[in-house]
């Protein structure tokens, strides 16, 4: 953390690095992650010397997190989709996407 930091910000910094080591991140990524994520919020809340434009301009942290938590799983992935395609032997699967094999599927 830099100096001066605000002890919120010492707190946000220690919540988000571990969140990421939960996540499976290295505790050297995680360090990087939320380092960027604090002095992003740092610059958007005024409390740094300088700031990007993007970090003044783009969506706090926060809202963004808020926005992905509500978007859901999107399924298997056409790898996973193509695996048990090959595994059950479906003709033409090689020429499909993923809405296809799905269907082919039955899933």
């Amino acid at each position: 953390m830099p100096r001066g930091s605000s002890p919120k910000r010492e707190r946000q910094y220690e919540h988000i690095k571990e969140s990421a080591e939960r996540r499976g991140e290295s505790e050297q990524r995680a360090e990087e992650i939320a380092a960027r994520t604090v002095n992003k919020e740092r610059a958007r809340a005024g409390e740094s010397k300088t700031a990007s434009r993007e970090s003044l301009e783009d969506i706090s942290s926060g809202r963004r997190g808020g926005l992905r938590s509500h978007a859901g799983a999107q399924g298997p992935t056409y790898e996973q989709l193509y695996a048990e395609a090959r595994r059950r032997n479906i003709h033409g699967r090689s020429d499909m996407n993923k809405t296809q094999l799905k269907r082919a599927l039955g899933s």
